[in-house]
């Protein structure tokens, strides 16, 4: 107990130094903690927009299609799909789809998509399109609409009300064409996604190619996220090896392996602030000693051991990062709850952001991981910036300390 009094009244001898050291550690939290819950937030929200945009939590097809995504790969009409899904347990809602590559032709140009046939009141449920759109109006359920990215509009020179026509190889082979009318255009949060997909009416799709009321592709979407591996299992063991169901991890692994790789990321951050750190605590710590040397030396010479004088020097790194790491922790929630709220908005930098699928505001996301790193990483780090000084202490001889000038 009096070491840990001592420890304490030492590090207010210097008031100043301790301030200055104490200072540094709190920005060096207050950044690291902010930037992590930024780049976080990023890296979710772009993992969260695939899914919302497109991917959903589960799709299921026929065994094969994801590595041959053709119409002929329809899902198998042996079970009744619709209903087995809505009697699984942990799915929310679900859509059904008719995916094909086609061409999609203007008065001015052409450009390759995928033509995506859906249910619209259905894929309203499921993903984001319908509140996407920012022209025109999302699909009626009127015949031969079309909905379109901005992207892929300005590319072929239409506006609302323009006409297209979309041609895709059908399932006899012959080439199906069709003219459609866009009513609307949409612009989700990834322009290159914007680029290629187009969304017309389930029926016209499945008339386009032929392939009377089958489907491509169911996308589920489950109550609870957690509960993903679960029922990813259910479905494989009811449906049989005719299906495939994937999830989004199965679907993006390379965003989602990016996800995962970001903890790896961080861990280097936290190491270069912790280096500065370190030599923040050593020149403080060496400069305490240096001026302490007389006072370690009578110390020793009225019998105080090697222990009690290095743990005494610990525990003052150890108070100088515990109060920098606390104050600016404090200091980093209190800046993080209104940013979480609002989001930072990155608006300038609109066009990168969405070429690589990130809105245009960021929202910052504390996990679990951030709050550890945040109040582990920085005290850790100063005790070890105290070992070479507390080390230099016990080495010191009293006679040779005591004369020390």
């Amino acid at each position: 107990m009096m070491i840990l009094q001592l420890a304490w009244r030492n590090i207010w001898r210097n008031t100043r130094r301790s301030v200055i050291i104490l200072i540094s550690v709190t920005v060096g939290i207050v950044a690291t903690v902010l930037t992590d819950a930024l780049n976080r937030g990023m890296v979710f929200q772009m993992l969260d927009n695939q899914i919302g945009t497109y991917v959903s939590h589960i799709q299921i097809h026929r065994a094969g299609f994801k590595d041959n995504p053709i119409i002929q790969n329809t899902v198998p009409q042996t079970i009744d799909v619709d209903s087995l899904i809505g009697s699984v347990a942990g799915i929310d809602r679900f859509t059904k789809r008719v995916i094909t590559f086609g061409i999609l032709s203007s008065a001015k140009n052409s450009s390759g998509i995928s033509i995506v046939g859906i249910d619209p009141e259905r894929e309203a449920r499921v993903t984001t399109i319908r509140s996407s759109i920012v022209q025109g109006e999302y699909l009626s359920g009127r015949e031969r609409e079309i909905v379109l990215g901005v992207k892929l509009a300005e590319k072929l020179g239409v506006g609302i009300g323009g006409k297209v026509v979309a041609m895709a190889s059908a399932l006899d082979g012959h080439i199906g064409s069709d003219v459609f009318r866009v009513a609307g255009l949409y612009e989700s949060f990834s322009s290159e996604f914007d680029k290629v997909f187009a969304y017309i009416p389930l029926t016209d799709a499945q008339d386009l190619v032929s392939i009377g009321n089958r489907v491509s592709e169911y996308a589920i979407i489950l109550h609870n996220r957690e509960e993903l591996q679960r029922v990813q299992a259910t479905l494989e063991s009811d449906l049989g090896d005719a299906f495939e169901v994937l999830t989004y991890a199965e679907i993006l692994p390379l965003l989602v392996m990016s996800v995962e790789m970001y903890d790896q990321m961080m861990l280097v951050f936290y190491a270069i602030i912790g280096i500065a750190v370190i030599f923040g605590i050593v020149n403080t710590m060496l400069m305490s000693v240096f001026e302490r040397i007389r006072e370690f030396g009578v110390l020793k010479a009225i019998g105080m051991k090697n222990r009690p004088l290095f743990l005494m020097i610990m525990i003052e790194a150890f108070y100088l990062g515990a109060i920098g790491t606390a104050v600016g922790f404090a200091l980093s929630y209190v800046l993080y709850l209104p940013l979480a709220q609002s989001g930072v908005d990155l608006s300038m930098f609109s066009d990168s952001l969405r070429s690589f699928g990130v809105g245009t505001v960021i929202y910052p996301v504390m996990t679990a991981g951030v709050v550890v790193n945040a109040l582990t990483v920085i005290p850790a780090v100063t005790l070890l910036g105290a070992i070479y000084p507390a080390v230099k202490a016990v080495r010191l001889e009293p006679m040779s300390a005591i004369r020390y000038v």
